[in-house]
C-alpha cells in the first residue's frame, strides 16, 4: 500500500468527513485515519439540527459556507436534508422581546416574526399559550445517524482510503504514526473532538478542553407534529451566541432562572429535532474531564416533560435514550491551530460542529482562520 497522500485526516467525524469531502472535490488524494470501525462519535450523537442562524455574528460567513456544504454533500451524496427551517415560539414577553431585537439586527431574509396562532399552528399544538414566535428559515436538518456514515461510504467509493481501528500515537511535519504503521502526507489535518489531549496535551490544557455529556432521546411522531419539526426555545436563546448579543438577554436569564430553575439548573437548550425516525428531544449539559457514562432519569424526564407541553404531547413514547457527547472549552468555541507548516488541527469546542462542518473544511483547507470566536 501507498503510505503517501496528499491530505491526510484524523478522525472519521463530521468535519474530518466534511475536509475529506471538500479535498477530494478538489482531486486531491485523501486518506481517513480512525480508531473506529465506522463514525460512532459525536457526530451521529446529536440532533442533526444545523442553526446556522442563531451563531454569532462573527462566525456567519462560515456559517453560510457550511450551508452551501451541507447542500451539496446531501445533492451528491444522496444523503436526506431539509431546509424547513426551526420555528422558536415565545412563551414570555421577553422571550418575544429578544426575538423582535434579533429580527430587526439580522433581517427577513434570516429572521421572520410570525404570530401566536401561526406559531403554534406551525409546530402543532394549536392550544399553545405563545405570545408570538419566529421562523428562521435558512436553518437546515439532517439525520445525524445517516448523513456522516453516508459520507464515509461514499468518499471510499471514490477512492479515499479509510484505514480504520488505527490509533494515531504521534503526528508531525508530515508524518503520522500509527498502530499500523507510519503515513506520509502533504497535509495533515487533526480532528480528534473531545480525545484532542491525546494527541495534543498542551493545546488541550490552553484551552481547558473538557467533555460535555448531553441526555437525549427519541420520541415517536404523533401525527400532530410536523415531521418537518425544528424547534428552539427559551432556553436556546439564553445559549446561543447570536440571540445572546441582543439587548434583553440578560433580562431574558433572569427570568428563566426564576421561571425555570430547573432546566436552567442542568444547563439546559431545550429543543426538538424531527428525523424520518422520530422526535430528537435534549439536551442537558455537564462537564467533566472523564465523564461517568450513567443517565440521570431525573433529567432525561424533566426535558421530555418539558418538550412534551410544548408540543401538546400527552404520552411521549421513548424509543431510545442517551448520553451524547462533545469536546468542550470555556475559553473559546473553535480550535483550529497550526502547529507546523503540514498540520492543522481542528476541533469545535461548543457542540455546534455539525452545524459549521463544512464551513471548517473550508477554513481548515485554504488556510483562514476565524478572529474573535
Amino acid at each position: 500500500m501507498d503510505n503517501s497522500s496528499d491530505l491526510l485526516v484524523i478522525g472519521s467525524g463530521i468535519i474530518g468527513l466534511a475536509t475529506a469531502y471538500r479535498a477530494h472535490r478538489q482531486g486531491r488524494t485523501v486518506r481517513v485515519i480512525d480508531s473506529n470501525d465506522r463514525p460512532v462519535g459525536a457526530s451521529i450523537q446529536n440532533f442533526g439540527h444545523a442553526c446556522f442562524t442563531g451563531q454569532g455574528d462573527v462566525i456567519q460567513p462560515v456559517a453560510e459556507r457550511a450551508r452551501s456544504g451541507w447542500l451539496e454533500a446531501a445533492r451528491e451524496v444522496g444523503f436526506w436534508a431539509a431546509e424547513s427551517g426551526t420555528h422558536v415560539p415565545a412563551m414570555t414577553e421577553l422571550e418575544h422581546q429578544v426575538l423582535r431585537e434579533f429580527a430587526e439586527h439580522r433581517g427577513p431574509e434570516q429572521v421572520r416574526l410570525l404570530a401566536r396562532d401561526d406559531v403554534a399552528g406551525r409546530i402543532g399544538h394549536p392550544g399553545l399559550p405563545a405570545i408570538g414566535g419566529a421562523h428562521l428559515p435558512l436553518d437546515l436538518r439532517v439525520n445525524p445517524r445517516e448523513a456522516a456514515p453516508a459520507l464515509a461510504r461514499w468518499l471510499s467509493a471514490r477512492g479515499v482510503d479509510f484505514v480504520w481501528g488505527t490509533r494515531v500515537t504521534a503526528l508531525s511535519d508530515g508524518s503520522v504514526q500509527t498502530s499500523r504503521g507510519d503515513f506520509t502526507a502533504r497535509q495533515v489535518v487533526a480532528c480528534p473532538g473531545d480525545q484532542l489531549g491525546q494527541l495534543f496535551p498542551e493545546t488541550a490544557a490552553r484551552h481547558g478542553v473538557r467533555v460535555c455529556t448531553l441526555v437525549m432521546s427519541l420520541i415517536e411522531r404523533p401525527t400532530a407534529v410536523p415531521a418537518d419539526l425544528a424547534l428552539l426555545t427559551g432556553t436556546s436563546l439564553a445559549r446561543y451566541d447570536g440571540f445572546g448579543a441582543m439587548p434583553s438577554i440578560g433580562a431574558l436569564r433572569r427570568e428563566l432562572a426564576e421561571r425555570e430553575p430547573e432546566l436552567v439548573g442542568c444547563i439546559a437548550n431545550l429543543m426538538v429535532t424531527g428525523i424520518p425516525d422520530g422526535l430528537l428531544i435534549g439536551d442537558s449539559h455537564a462537564y467533566a474531564h472523564s465523564p461517568e457514562p450513567f443517565i440521570d432519569e431525573d433529567l432525561g424526564r424533566l426535558l421530555l416533560d418539558r418538550a412534551s407541553a410544548i408540543l401538546g404531547i400527552g404520552t411521549p413514547v421513548v424509543r431510545q435514550r442517551w448520553l451524547g457527547r462533545y469536546a468542550d472549552s470555556a475559553s473559546t468555541n473553535l480550535i483550529l491551530e497550526r502547529p507546523d507548516d503540514r498540520t492543522t488541527v481542528a476541533v469545535v469546542t461548543s457542540g455546534i460542529g455539525m452545524t459549521l462542518s463544512f464551513g471548517i473544511a473550508d477554513l481548515v483547507l485554504s488556510g483562514e482562520s476565524v478572529l474573535g470566536y
